[in-house]
């Protein structure tokens, strides 16, 4: 069902983890499949000198945020730009139809991350509702069900995937 690809990422991920002083963060989720994705990015002279992410989701969702996480790498912002779900599919030899859905996932959460940077980069947030998220960056949301401490916009826990009451 899956690559030999698919299953290396899955198994040893690169990249997993979190930047605490990250210049951009994406978070993404699909509530109904329940895959929750966050990415963050440190830039250098518009290129990407780090990236982590946080994934809670299946097989493919952690295979795709680590092929992402190390597509990203080293690029400038404009080149990773060009990181779609069909070029992170591709990477990992392909995924299951029904799968699909995850790398658009990984790709959606890299290009918040990017566009949360150059919101802070520009003074120029998006919309209020990205500014007051910007605000609140360094607050938590606590999982009531086992206290792991998650980004104030998360929806789901990032460690158990519980619903977060914010």
């Amino acid at each position: 069902m899956y690559t030999e690809k698919v299953m290396d990422h899955f198994l040893n991920p690169r990249n997993a983890g979190a930047i605490e002083d990250a210049d951009g963060i994406g978070e993404v989720g699909n509530p109904t499949c329940g895959d929750m994705m966050t990415f963050y990015i440190k830039v250098k002279d518009d290129k990407i000198t780090d990236v982590k992410f946080k994934t809670f989701g299946c097989v493919a969702a952690i295979a795709v945020s680590s092929k992402v996480s190390e597509m990203t790498m080293g690029k400038t912002l404009e080149e990773a730009k060009n990181i779609t779900k069909k070029t992170a599919a591709e990477a990992l030899d392909g995924l299951p139809k029904e799968k699909m859905h995850c790398s658009n996932l990984g790709a959606e959460a890299l290009t918040e991350a990017i566009k949360d940077y150059e919101g802070k980069k520009s003074g120029k947030p998006k919309s209020a509702v990205e500014a007051a998220k910007r605000e609140k960056s360094k607050e938590h949301n606590k999982c009531g069900q086992c206290n792991t401490q998650n980004p104030v916009a998360a929806k789901f826990c990032m460690n158990c995937g519980d619903e977060l009451k914010n």
